[in-house]
């Protein structure tokens, strides 16, 4: 007698809570009673004692989910003017679906005949001592361990494409290049200097950096950044003017950098 009591009390929990969900105008209200469904359904599973299928229930529908579903319509800008309008608009065509679907299910259940002799079957007796779910990781994992590796497959294969088809490539990204990095040297590199006032980087031991490297941005491949252009009537190696800074530095401070 509990347990029908149990029972109804979940399947009544469970039925209006599913209404719910359709008819409450605040999505986030919606995603929270489908959640309530989800639990009630789960409840619904332990009084008929697979417990499996209640775990499962639970912890994929509830835990990812639903919770997902919950995490994007609270992001999501939702215009509950727009989607009046639009429930409005598609109102006959939605009512026209459910009058199809209603009329199949009474053709189904019309010619639904149940045996006779149902009662008086004898019921699949469970070993003593196993519970429904080591049984089902037998049969699961020795029988049909091709098909679970194969269901396994599938979802992998469905993740990777996931993954192709979001994934946009950057080529003006930052890349590490893992090989220029080890080929690099001290004489390539660049130091900070503290420059006393009225002295150069020659007098304090540096020296003047390549002035065909004035008008790169970086090395080409380096990270992924390309060599600028450069500058029209200026040569890469090309000298400068009598009397005229190199690059906009003076002859002897070049920005405090040394290579």
């Amino acid at each position: 007698m509990m347990t029908q009591i149990v029972f109804y009390v979940f399947a009544t929990v469970l039925v209006l809570s599913a209404g719910m969900v359709v008819s409450a105008r605040n999505p986030v209200h919606s995603v929270l009673f489908l959640i309530l469904a989800f639990f009630n359904a789960a409840g619904l599973f332990l009084v008929a004692g697979a417990e499996f299928l209640a775990m499962i229930l639970v912890i994929v529908y509830v835990g990812a989910v639903a919770v997902l579903f919950l995490f994007v319509v609270m992001m999501l800008d939702v215009r509950f003017a727009q989607m009046r309008e639009g429930l409005q608009r598609y109102a006959p065509f939605g009512a026209a679906v459910g009058l199809v679907l209603l009329a199949e299910l009474a053709l189904a259940f019309s010619h639904w005949q149940v045996a006779a002799d149902i009662a008086s079957v004898p019921h699949v007796v469970a070993a003593p001592g196993r519970t429904n779910t080591a049984a089902l990781g037998d049969v699961l994992y020795t029988h049909y361990v091709f098909l679970f590796e194969a269901c396994g497959l599938v979802l992998l294969v469905a993740m990777i494409g996931a993954i192709v088809l979001t994934l946009r490539e950057r080529p003006m990204g930052r890349r590490q290049n893992i090989d220029r990095q080890h080929e690099r040297t001290a004489a390539d590199t660049l130091a900070m200097m503290t420059v006393p006032l009225g002295q150069g980087v020659a007098a304090n031991g540096g020296f003047r950096r390549p002035e065909q490297s004035y008008y790169i941005a970086s090395v080409p491949g380096s990270y992924g950044v390309t060599a600028e252009p450069v500058p029209q009537g200026k040569p890469a190696g090309a000298a400068p003017a009598d009397g005229a800074p190199e690059s906009g530095h003076g002859a002897d401070n070049h920005g405090g950098l040394a290579q």
